[in-house]
């Protein structure tokens, strides 16, 4: 079958996401050292923050790793655990969203466009997945 099933748009994006999330966790990270210096940042909520950034970026080396390889190869399984892995990563986006100790305007933005990219992978991951099954 000389078929070609992996999903172009979908490739672009992983490489668009790592470069992206890459942007996002330096930014993230400057500004919970910008919040912690500027702000009276309770100790106990610095730590947590700064564990769930560092949780959330090994998640994405992941979730970037299983679903650019599940595209590749055609396989549904690496792709189907990449979505499974997002699920984690967008509870995570709306947490520097809306819960962590201080949400700044640059917070919001880029969160905002974090989760526009997991939705737009999200539905090229399942229409991608279709297509191998």
């Amino acid at each position: 079958n000389s078929h070609q099933l992996s999903s172009l748009p979908l490739q672009i994006l992983f490489y668009v996401n790592g470069i992206y999330y890459t942007f996002y966790f330096l930014a993230t990270l400057a500004m919970i050292v910008y919040k912690s210096q500027v702000f009276s940042y309770p100790d106990d909520f610095l730590a947590p923050d700064l564990t769930l950034l560092f949780i959330m970026a090994i998640l994405e080396v992941l979730r970037l790793h299983l679903g650019s390889k599940g595209n590749l190869t055609e396989e549904e399984v690496p792709l189907g655990l990449s979505l499974a892995i997002t699920v984690g990563s967008v509870i995570l986006s709306v947490y520097f969203l809306v819960w962590q100790t201080y949400v700044l305007k640059a917070d919001v933005i880029i969160n905002t466009v974090l989760l526009l990219t997991y939705g737009l992978e999200s539905v090229l991951k399942v229409t991608a997945i279709t297509a191998f099954v």
